[in-house]
């Protein structure tokens, strides 16, 4: 009896059970297996968390490769298929609105059927997605393609974070976290890098790599034990923890750790949105849901998608060299990011990125506001040129640093167990629609006015120092399990 069964809950242990396999990913057969061959598996097979967040990494390289593949093709699918500027523009949104389908689910899909599953689940959709969209003849095919493709990345983006967060020591968590954003840069950059070689076609096959990658790496890796406690699976998750830790590890201090806090948090098998109501739960909801609101309000991913023509306006000719450079910028940032985040702390990171992000933005806006009051033959309006695109380099780099990957760190690793799955759609759901306003009114308010759009984004990036240094607490060093307590 497992012993989530001993505390009185006898439903948990056979309502939900890991999707991949009847029981732990390392035994492919009964989860009636004795624990003395589990053991010798676990010896044999011994699995780095390293490894583990490389293979699942493969997921928010797909996500980049997503959201970069519509700004290299925008000139050749629109001529292939003759599609009108609007037929384009709904092409480049639907991800989002798939992303946001994705998100309602994800964490439901996350909490039935666990982690690894999950994966799957939103990795096949990608696949079709890609697929449709390498033999589109008309916008129909485009349509279903990208909106399956959004369904995947939404799954993607909740999972991801969770999974890593939920699997890594504490020493480098915050550092295989940030590995999720880097990987989602990576993916960008790729799609902008491989956009100059290939047509469109073939870069929509080229898209299905991390997925096919991806499926059967996830038969390699571990559940996250916390998942598989929370189910009552006892000796799945004392072996799960112990192919992570290593074989020669002692892992019964967290071992004892996790089953205390999921002992406190897992009495029913259903939540409710009633739950989400509870006081206790009110601090890491307006944390959670905040920061992965106020990455997207504060404008960046609408300055990224539209650089070429912020580019435009500053005098710079070559675009595709540009928005490269931009994605390479961003993996750059965001790899220094990986590195400090466990050596400074998130909330530091945080201050010092939104701070940033203000400034750049501030200098951005003056640029464009002095550039309409002189002459374009003036040695000045090209000093202005360069000062806009100097600082929308310093945001996207500021950005990299703090706000780009450690939103979705802290939200793994602050929302309670008990309510991880219906608040972490939440937050997906909200980061994703906010995602979908910036970049459906970027284009309209930088049309209204730019000096305008980047003060908007200025005062945004101002809130967000305000609130990460009201409401953000540090979380480095810390097991998951005293950042729950920490709550209470």
């Amino acid at each position: 009896m497992s012993f989530r069964e001993e505390e009185g809950d006898g439903r948990g242990g056979d309502l939900r059970k890991p999707f991949l396999q009847t029981g732990s990913w390392y035994r492919m057969g009964s989860r009636q297996s004795s624990m003395l061959s589990s053991a010798q598996t676990i010896k044999d097979s011994s699995v780095s968390v390293l490894a583990c967040v490389l293979i699942v990494a493969l997921g928010p390289i797909q996500f980049g490769f997503t959201s970069g593949y519509s700004s290299p093709t925008q000139t050749a699918i629109t001529e292939d298929l003759n599609l009108t500027v609007s037929q384009f523009s709904i092409f480049g949104s639907l991800s989002n609105v798939g992303a946001m389908v994705g998100a309602i689910a994800s964490g439901q899909i996350a909490e039935y059927i666990g982690r690894k599953g999950s994966l799957m689940i939103a990795a096949i959709p990608n696949i079709i997605g890609w697929l449709a969209i390498s033999f589109a003849k008309d916008y129909s095919f485009l349509y279903m393609g990208r909106l399956l493709e959004g369904f995947g990345v939404g799954i993607i983006s909740y999972t991801v974070p969770v999974y890593i967060a939920e699997i890594a020591p504490q020493n480098l968590r915050g550092a295989l976290g940030s590995v999720n954003q880097l990987s989602v840069t990576i993916g960008i950059m790729l799609a902008y890098l491989l956009g100059l070689f290939v047509n469109w076609r073939v870069l929509a096959v080229l898209g299905i790599l991390p997925c096919l990658i991806l499926i059967p790496g996830l038969f390699f890796i571990p559940e996250s034990p916390r998942w598989l406690a929370k189910m009552g699976m006892a000796d799945e998750f004392e072996a799960s923890l112990q192919v992570l830790r290593g074989f020669d590890t002692d892992i019964s201090i967290e071992v004892n750790e996790i089953k205390r806090s999921v002992a406190s948090t897992s009495k029913r098998a259903a939540i409710r949105f009633a739950d989400l109501k509870m006081r206790r739960y009110w601090l890491p909801l307006m944390i959670g849901n905040g920061l992965l609101v106020l990455q997207q309000l504060s404008g960046t991913n609408g300055v990224i998608f539209y650089s070429t023509t912020i580019f435009e306006s500053a005098g710079i000719s070559s675009s595709n060299a540009a928005t490269f450079g931009v994605g390479a910028i961003q993996v750059i940032a965001t790899a220094v990011s990986t590195w400090l985040v466990d050596k400074t702390g998130r909330r530091i990171l945080l201050i010092v990125s939104s701070s940033g992000m203000s400034v750049s933005l501030l200098l951005v806006a003056v640029s464009f506001f002095v550039k309409g009051m002189v002459d374009e033959d003036s040695s000045w309006y090209g000093i202005l040129g360069i000062l806009s695109v100097v600082g929308v380099v310093c945001l996207i780099i500021s950005f990299s640093l703090g706000m780009g990957p450690i939103p979705w760190l802290i939200m793994s690793e602050i929302l309670p167990p008990k309510i991880k799955g219906l608040a972490g759609s939440g937050a997906t759901l909200a980061n994703w629609f906010c995602s979908w306003v910036i970049t459906m009114t970027a284009p309209l308010l930088l049309a209204w006015s730019s000096g305008g759009t980047f003060t908007l984004y200025t005062v945004v990036c101002v809130l967000t120092v305000a609130f990460v240094g009201i409401w953000v607490p540090e979380t480095k060093g810390k097991t998951l399990e005293e950042i729950q307590q920490s709550f209470r």
